[in-house]
């Protein structure tokens, strides 16, 4: 507890991440404020629940297609220009909503004003997520920021909906508009007060050409794709996502239908998630100090999941209540653990990007959820199905919790290995989270002497670090240098795409340690110092060969 309040202490005194955190705090308080009035003008522009249920419908699609797209401008520009833009161009779209709405204006022109909105709100999170790393001075402070912006994030569930319903009852719904405006605008401004990180600065738009277009926009899939651990990570939080679409729909099913509560009940559920949500924020800041997010996560979601199921049973509303402010405190954990594993495991240049493939598959996900819960109630009725759904996190954490805890498995041999990367010229620039997950995908592989691990003319694979003994490395049967402990070979293949360029064969017994090229290329291509620098070893490694072996 120590090292967590030590953690929030200094993310305090941590200028940026403090103006940024004011920032959000405004940014996302707007926003759920906006959402109360939008939704009161949808309902009465398009004369029922069915017009604003469509608006929800069509802004969380324009929002999952649109997530992916503009997660690549906060790796082609400054993350915090990126925010900035984003909320300055949102606050001057509200104010066009507000005189549309002060004019009489379809549901029509609404509907397309709101997935405007949507569209260019979501290139803020991406941006966000990934600036929080180039600030936070240490893991410990990383994970404290998340949890104060995860918290922040829950509070606003509170104060947004209801600054918003008080200026709504007061003075209408284009005034209330007009407000939520005015507070995203002042998130603009104090965002703008954020020191522009000097990595960043360094490389924003200085991505290579042949990297532009298709490649461009799926460089946060594709590393992704590269680390089955974090796809684990994301499957079992898409399902979560699942859940929680779900369970919007639980809510007003549980207070109508179930418990009784009339209209009003929906917003005391609503209300002890958030509630719980806020309390997490304590719990999540106890992470700070903490190794071992993918554990931490993976409570998070079976408290999710049992809680969930758990409502499902019981018949008391105080007893619901409870329950929907653990699932909240569980939401909390999740959303802090989650995040944290993905900065500490993407590289930073296409970390915006990564957070948003995750943010539309996220989206997309609560959508889904939200269709299937009244269709399954209606084939079996509303507590089977609140039961049925709880329990498919726990058996998605049964199934996966081996390979997710796997990204916590630092030992005191993995660190080794860690010291050992960083000493290598190719590895050197990378962040130290990059560095722990190459770490814990190395693969030990034990060659004896006289042993033969890569021939010359051969496909190349995958990369090698020697930890312990001698090889020597001939080309066109001509003996060559030496590797001895903390050096590496198999680069060339990889990085040029052409056959491997000399054998190296065992001397001694040996300890290797192997990665797959999959996952060397995208560590080493993914940030420009590190390309640079495996480009020069290349270079300098070629230049040694036989002149002949270039053009193999």
């Amino acid at each position: 507890m120590r090292d967590s309040l030590e953690a929030l202490r200094r993310v305090a005194a941590n200028r940026d991440i403090r103006r940024l955190q004011l920032g959000w705090a405004a940014s996302v308080t707007g926003s759920y404020a906006y959402m109360v009035a939008l939704s009161v003008v949808a309902y009465r522009q398009g004369g029922g629940a069915t017009a604003v249920g469509v608006l929800v419908l069509l802004r969380m699609l324009t929002s999952a297609i649109c997530s992916p797209l503009t997660a690549i401008l906060a790796d082609r520009w400054s993350r915090r220009s990126v925010m900035v833009g984003s909320d300055a161009v949102r606050a001057a779209l509200l104010v066009v909503l507000a005189g549309a709405v002060h004019a009489g204006s379809s549901v029509a022109l609404t509907a397309l004003i709101a997935c405007l909105i949507a569209a260019v709100g979501t290139a803020y999170p991406p941006a966000q997520a990934a600036l929080l790393p180039q600030l936070a001075a240490t893991p410990a402070e990383l994970t404290a920021a998340n949890a104060v912006s995860t918290t922040i994030e829950g509070s606003a569930i509170f104060l947004g909906p209801g600054l918003g319903g008080l200026v709504l009852a007061v003075s209408g719904p284009a005034a209330s508009v007009l407000l939520c405006a005015g507070i995203v605008a002042l998130a603009a401004a104090v965002t703008l007060g954020v020191s522009k990180p000097a990595r960043q600065a360094a490389t924003a738009g200085s991505e290579p050409a042949a990297e532009s277009g298709w490649r461009t926009a799926t460089a946060g899939l594709r590393v992704l794709v590269t680390q089955p651990l974090l796809v684990t990570v994301v499957g079992v939080y898409a399902l979560q996502c699942v859940v929680a679409g779900a369970l919007t729909v639980f809510n007003v099913v549980l207070a109508l239908d179930v418990l009784h509560l009339g209209n009003a009940g929906v917003g005391y559920l609503d209300a002890a998630f958030g509630i719980g949500g806020i309390l997490g924020g304590v719990a999540a800041a106890g992470l700070a100090g903490s190794r071992r997010l993918a554990m931490a996560f993976a409570a998070g979601v079976l408290l999710w999941g049992v809680g969930i199921a758990l409502i499902g049973v019981v018949g008391a509303t105080a007893a619901v209540i409870v329950l929907l402010a653990a699932v909240g405190v569980g939401n909390t954990v999740v959303d802090v653990a989650a995040v944290t594993l993905f900065q500490r495991s993407a590289a930073e240049e296409v970390l915006g990007r990564v957070f948003g493939v995750i943010e539309s598959i996220l989206l997309a996900s609560i959508g889904v959820g939200s269709i299937i819960a009244p269709l399954a109630i209606s084939a079996v009725g509303v507590r089977t199905t609140i039961v049925v759904v709880g329990l498919t996190l726990p058996a998605a954490v049964a199934l996966t919790f081996r390979r997710m805890t796997r990204l916590d498995a630092l030992s005191v041999e993995a660190r080794q290995r860690i010291v050992l990367l960083q000493s290598m010229p190719i590895f050197a620039p990378l962040q130290p989270a990059v560095l722990e997950t190459l770490a814990a995908n190395l693969e030990p592989l034990v060659v004896p002497a006289g042993t033969s691990v890569v021939r010359q003319g051969d496909v190349g694979d995958r990369f090698y670090v020697v930890e312990d003994g001698t090889l020597s490395v001939t080309v066109g049967g001509h003996a060559g240098h030496t590797v001895e402990p903390g050096g590496f070979f198999g680069e060339i293949a990889l990085l040029r795409a052409v056959p491997r360029t000399a054998t190296v064969t065992a001397r001694t017994d040996c300890n290797l340690l192997s990665l797959e090229g999959e996952q060397f290329i995208a560590a080493v291509t993914g940030e420009t110092r590190s390309r640079d620098a495996a480009d020069l070893v290349v270079s300098q490694r070629l230049a040694t060969l036989r002149p002949a072996v270039g053009s193999l």
